[in-house]
């Protein structure tokens, strides 16, 4: 039986399978930890992470989170398998993580999401929905859902629509385009290029400096531009879930998906 959202426990409490959660002074790091499926977004796995962020968020002590996957990749997207054969009223009713990343949008403190590798699809969304992305020498971040006879469905329609522009956003979403971390950098998807080998320490750093700040105004600083940034995002996010869910209607989007499982190139009939 598929494990969904809806059918584990709100909360995990570690000790996690899929993430590590750990403490550097008044930071709390997250790193994914699937790493022989490139960190691929199973829904366990964005269980433990929400709770995970959740935890750091209810303690006291910490004051700025950092999510990361390690210095290979960050998140190489969602995890086909568990979808491949899903329809879409599974997708609406039991396969949906939007609940999910709705906890992580509702988090109060700020989250730096440490970026190396590939960061793609859900992998992209999950770095977009964090306060700051620092983003490694090889990071490479894009929207690849339309390879498979899909869209981004957690976000990536909207706020890399809003980070990057109409016009790149619309390249990276119907061609698969990928950016590199100076691409990203210079359109705005990352806020800081570092060296692959000090990822999490200039992370860290940059935490504990935030850290460091009153940390009132720094919560009541990023509602506000989170505010300004989202403005009437809900909209188009609720617009985006239903269409991606709406895709899994389609022979395309099945053929798409298990072509990539099968490690080989789709044939889209359109329908």
């Amino acid at each position: 039986m598929t494990t969904t959202a809806q059918s584990l426990p709100r909360t995990a409490s570690g000790p996690y399978d899929y993430v590590t959660s750990s403490v550097d002074g008044p930071v709390g790091i997250v790193t994914l930890n699937r790493p022989k499926q490139l960190n691929a977004l199973a829904l366990p796995l964005l269980l433990e992470l929400v709770d995970a962020i959740e935890q750091h968020d209810a303690n006291p002590d910490i004051r700025v989170m950092v999510i990361t996957g390690g210095t290979s990749v960050f998140a190489a997207g969602a995890d086909i398998k568990e979808m491949a054969d899903a329809s879409s009223v599974d997708m609406l009713l039991r396969n949906n993580p939007g609940p999910l990343w709705d906890r992580l949008r509702g988090i109060r403190k700020p989250m730096i999401a440490a970026v190396a590798g590939y960061a793609l699809g859900g992998g992209c969304e999950l770095a977009m929905l964090c306060d700051i992305i620092v983003a490694a020498d090889n990071a490479h971040f894009g929207q690849p859902e339309i390879n498979l006879g899909l869209m981004p469905g957690g976000g990536g329609t909207q706020r890399l629509t809003r980070t990057v522009g109409k016009f790149l956003a619309m390249d990276m979403v119907l061609s698969g385009r990928m950016l590199t971390a100076e691409e990203a950098l210079a359109h705005g998807l990352a806020a800081r290029l570092v060296p692959r080998d000090s990822l999490l320490a200039e992370a860290v750093e940059l935490g504990k400096q935030i850290a460091a700040k009153g940390p009132v105004a720094v919560r009541l600083a990023k509602a506000s531009v989170t505010r300004a940034f989202e403005g009437r995002v809900d909209d188009g996010l609720e617009l985006e879930r239903d269409l991606f869910c709406l895709l899994f209607s389609t022979r395309d989007a099945h053929e798409g998906m298990h072509a990539f499982i099968d490690k080989r190139q789709p044939t889209f009939e359109g329908n």
